[in-house]
Formats: C-alpha cells, structure tokens, sequence
C-alpha cells in the first residue's frame, strides 16, 4: 500500500529503525499470513467472481490466523485488501465488479501480528490474456527479483530502484514514479521511501535490519498516473495496462530475507 508521491532523488537524511532479529521474527509471521492468504486468493481469481468476494475471504482467513489486516482502517481506507484491476495501478477497491476473461488484477495484502507489520502484492492473470500482458506481468515480477537482490548490507537504497527502472525501460515499459515502497515495522509505512527509479551507487547504505517494502508498478504505456474521485484509486492517465507486485524484505547479514514468500 503506498501513501507517498515519489521523492526527489538527492541525498536525503532518512531516520531509519532498526530492527532486531526479534522483530524480524515477529514480521516474518506477519508475512507468512500475507503470503498464505496471496496464495489461497490465487486460486480464486477467475472470470466472474466479485472482487468483494476475494476481500471478505482475505479478512476472514488473516483474523482467524490471529493476524488483524493492515489496510482496513488505515487512513480510512475501507477495505482489507487493494485490488486494482487493467489500468488500475494501485489503492483500487474491492466491490461488486466482476472479473472479466483477460483482466490482469492486483491484489494487496497486508497483516499484523503483535504490533508489527507485512505487506506484499501479486498481480494475476484472469483466464486467458493477451500476449502483451502476459510479458508485462513476466517482466514486473522479474523487476521484483531483480530489486530483491540488489538488498544486500553495503549496497546503496538507489541500486534497488536502478535495477527495477533499467529491466522495464529495457523492455519498452514504464516505471510509476507518484508512488513509491517503503519502510516498515511498528507502522506500515516507514523511512526511507523506495522509488523504482535511480541511479547506481546512490543514497543510503543497506545495513542489517533495515526492513523495506519493495514494489515495482510498471505501465506498458506513459508514467503518467492520476487518483479517481474516491481519493484512493490511481489509474493511469492514458488507460493503459499496469502491473505491480511487492515483498517485503529484510536486510541481514546472509543476504535478503523475503518476509513475505511461502517458506518452502
């Protein structure tokens, strides 16, 4: 979920919470619901269900995991999940729309767990779909990988963003710059901000229990994106396809930790 307009790219001063392998632990049960609930609502994407129905099957399986869901209430958001569905990009509601063959949607998801906090996104394939979303979708969850191994200790917040822009540009694609990942812990968005854009070798450097939620949205036509009326939705302007998938993710001694992946 991604309350922040895109940040200017200088140096900026970030105050950044550490956390402990204690509360690393803690937000790795947080994302393990996330994931679990991603995984159960995959298989429930299909042409002519309602996406209002995804929403109360997410909020019942997170509460009966002993989770609360993190979106609901925030800001007043009213829902549990986002879902946004061809040119929505991302903050969409679920409602009684149904999912039509060859719709790509969104769905994210966040949870709770003593005081702490998972995020994360998929985007799906409803049915059959063209070849051109198949490839956007191919691409953004590859742009997901890429950022994820840039998140090594010493490595720069930039490289993260350097490697999501460089992929999707590579592939004729553009990255939303108007909303950006994040950190998170005790509250769902924390500093630093995390574009999908940058140069390498900049900002600040990765250390050992920065958490960051990472998430790549990129529109097979313009940048461009603009908020509908209900103050929540972004489409983008010129209608075409987005995509966007999350993790969030821990920086550690050993590499990236995904928080929000399925332990195998």
């Amino acid at each position: 979920m991604l309350p922040w307009v895109g940040v200017a790219l200088a140096e900026v001063t970030w105050v950044i919470t550490l956390k402990t392998k204690a509360e690393i632990e803690i937000m790795y049960r947080a994302g393990q619901i996330v994931a679990e609930t991603l995984a159960v609502l995959a298989e429930e994407v299909r042409p002519g269900v309602p996406t209002i129905d995804l929403d109360r099957m997410a909020e019942e399986r997170i509460r009966k995991a002993g989770a609360t869901p993190a979106f609901k209430g925030y800001q007043g958001f009213p829902y549990t999940l986002c879902i946004s569905i061809n040119e929505q990009v991302v903050h969409g509601f679920p409602s009684e729309r149904r999912l039509d063959e060859g719709d790509v949607v969104s769905i994210d998801c966040g949870a709770i767990v003593d005081g702490y906090y998972s995020d994360a996104a998929e985007t799906h394939r409803v049915g059959k779909v063209s070849a051109q979303a198949d490839a956007l979708l191919e691409t953004t969850e590859r742009c997901l990988r890429e950022a994820i191994a840039e998140m090594q200790v010493g490595h720069r917040l930039q490289d993260i963003g350097y490697a999501v822009q460089t992929l999707a540009e590579s592939k004729g694609y553009s990255v939303v710059k108007d909303f950006v990942g994040h950190g998170i812990g005790r509250a769902l968005h924390e500093e630093p901000q995390v574009p999908n854009w940058g140069k390498p070798n900049r900002g600040l450097r990765l250390k050992p229990g920065m958490v960051l939620a990472v998430e790549p949205m990129v529109n097979i036509g313009g940048e461009a994106v603009r908020v509908l009326e209900d103050n929540w939705t972004a489409v983008t302007c010129d209608n075409s396809l987005s995509a966007h998938y999350e993790h969030s993710i821990a920086i550690t001694d050993n590499g990236p930790r995904v928080l929000t992946q399925i332990a195998a």
